[in-house]
């Protein structure tokens, strides 16, 4: 990953980078587009939560009048898998400033029958028109540089079922607090911090920080269980356009109980502006 003080010349633009291409969406019919889920962002058992948000949050980009996601909400119904899909869209009111609307992520059975995946509804409108009035008591996450964190190819990789190709599109690098899980000793802290980027240089956008608010693993991992935790509920706000640069990703859980538990991330830019929070409810692990 660069640091903000390193220039990529090489680096893709939106439009031409893996992401945009794993989340291109074509139009089918109004409201109604075709999508396909690549198997390159699947963890585990699935394909990752915050790569469909960011497919859903690019289809109603298409759709509404207003161009940037400020609040998108997602309920994960069942896993989705690689391969083909339908997302329908509709406009629910249209503002002078905000537009709303949801979506909804269809995909096929063995049987041939239509099984809704996820649906959302967000709140659109543009970043660019935001006040520069910001009062805050909302700090950084300290955090080691980048220089002396962790990536994935920095230890031996932990001992999961199922597919990890997701972490060939990431440039994730975990804080040294943070990777006592991938040694077998975890910390029994719910957190997570780590220096993030996309692997193939590509800038963070407002359609980006839907992915990103999720792509860490989860916190749970330093609680000290392992496996897939499903999300059940992802609500995302982003608050402002990243500046060009690495991203720092905080997230905490501070109460497992009943076999869930939640996850709030903090997402700050190379400017050091708070440009994306979310929190969402997750299932714990099961062994």
């Amino acid at each position: 990953m660069s640091t903000s003080t390193e220039t990529n010349a090489a680096a893709p633009s939106a439009g031409t980078s893996e992401f945009d291409r794993d989340t291109a969406v074509t139009l089918r019919e109004p409201g109604v587009y075709d999508a396909d889920l690549s198997a390159g962002w699947t963890i585990i058992h699935a394909v990752n939560g915050g790569y469909l948000l960011a497919l859903l949050g690019r289809a109603l980009g298409h759709h509404l009048p207003h161009p940037d996601p400020f609040t998108i909400s997602a309920h994960y119904l069942t896993p989705s898998v690689p391969g083909p899909a339908v997302i329908r869209t509709e406009t629910v009111r249209t503002g002078r400033t905000l537009s709303t609307g949801q979506a909804s992520l269809i995909q096929h059975d063995e049987n041939g029958a239509e099984v809704e995946r996820i649906r959302v509804l967000a709140s659109y409108g543009d970043l660019d028109a935001l006040s520069d009035d910001v009062r805050t008591s909302a700090t950084p996450p300290a955090m080691a540089p980048v220089e002396h964190c962790f990536g994935a190819s920095d230890g031996p990789a932990p001992d999961l079922p199922g597919s990890s190709a997701i972490t060939e599109r990431l440039d994730i690098r975990l804080d040294p607090s943070c990777v006592g899980w991938a040694i077998g000793a975890p910390s029994g802290k719910g957190e997570m911090r780590a220096w993030f980027g996309l692997a193939d240089g590509r800038a963070p956008d407002a359609l980006s920080l839907l992915l990103t608010v999720d792509a860490l693993p989860p916190t749970s991992f330093e609680l000290g269980l392992k496996g897939w935790t499903p999300t059940v509920e992802l609500t995302t706000h982003v608050r402002c356009r990243p500046a060009p640069g690495p991203l720092r990703v905080s997230i905490t859980t501070r109460n497992l109980a009943g076999g869930f538990l939640e996850e709030d991330a903090e997402v700050w830019d190379s400017a050091d502006r708070l440009v994306a929070q979310s929190r969402q409810l997750a299932r714990a692990p099961r062994g």
